[in-house]
């Protein structure tokens, strides 16, 4: 077994384990992926389809607590994210590996960004305060959060989590729905990525298998780890493959 592929499982191991406590797992499999030799479009696609698996199982746990939100029902929801991830994927595999490879510094960024604004700056609104946007508004931002989930990922579960916060929901239903969403958004991308896409599915297999077992432990860990210090750790990965990306650039 080479080196690469031992770095691929430990970080795929980790990364199943931090979606299941915060979310954020790609900002391991996917550095893990360019080191194993993936150019970064087809570590992109490789990410998204090996992590697919643990976000059905998880998003199938917490069904029960499924919510429409800003009077959108949750099937509006699904429909709108099937479409939106279905033309981020589009829009994926029209851009040339040249033009993707000058984006993804920017785009991890943005993620990154994005994941320290919702892990230690967004205030959740208190229970029962009235929904901050309309249903147009939520609906469009779904839409929009879906087309980025579909070309990119990174972040979405913090988008999606805010998005739907402000829309009215709690937080728990709004963490259970923000899962099932992911998941719809990426099954209409895995499936474009599977048809159009030369899959490496040995590599694939092995980053889902270590995802799904590290996403176990994920669970048996959440009430018992510090979740301050991990959002604290995977904002310092962000920020440092933004770094090392730019500087490859």
């Amino acid at each position: 077994m080479s080196l690469a592929l031992i770095v691929l499982i430990i970080a795929s191991f980790i990364a199943g384990a931090q979606n299941a406590l915060a979310g954020g797992g790609s900002f391991l499999t996917f550095p893990a992926l360019l080191y194993a030799g993936l150019d970064p479009r087809a570590a992109n696609i490789t990410s998204a389809i090996a992590l697919f698996p643990g976000q059905i199982t998880t998003g199938f746990t917490g069904r029960s607590m499924l919510s429409g939100a800003a009077g959108l029902s949750i099937r509006t929801l699904v429909i709108l994210s099937l479409v939106g991830g279905g033309l981020g994927a589009v829009l994926l595999l029209a851009t040339p590996v040249s033009v993707f490879t000058h984006l993804v510094p920017f785009l991890v960024l943005f993620a990154t960004a994005v994941f320290a604004w919702g892990s230690f700056i967004r205030k959740t609104p208190p229970p029962g305060a009235p929904p901050a946007v309309s249903p147009r508004t939520a609906a469009i931002l779904q839409f929009l959060i879906a087309v980025y989930g579909g070309y990119f990922g990174g972040g979405i579960g913090i988008l999606m989590l805010a998005a739907l916060t402000a829309a009215g929901l709690a937080v728990r239903h709004a963490g259970a729905t923000k899962n099932v969403l992911a998941g719809v958004m990426n099954a209409i991308a895995v499936l474009i990525f599977i048809l159009k896409t030369q899959v490496e599915w040995r590599i694939v297999l092995a980053v889902a298998i270590a995802a799904i077992a590290g996403g176990q432990l994920g669970v048996f860990l959440l009430r018992r780890i510090n979740e301050t210090a991990l959002r604290i750790g995977i904002t310092a990965i962000g920020l440092g493959l933004t770094i090392a990306l730019f500087l490859k650039a």
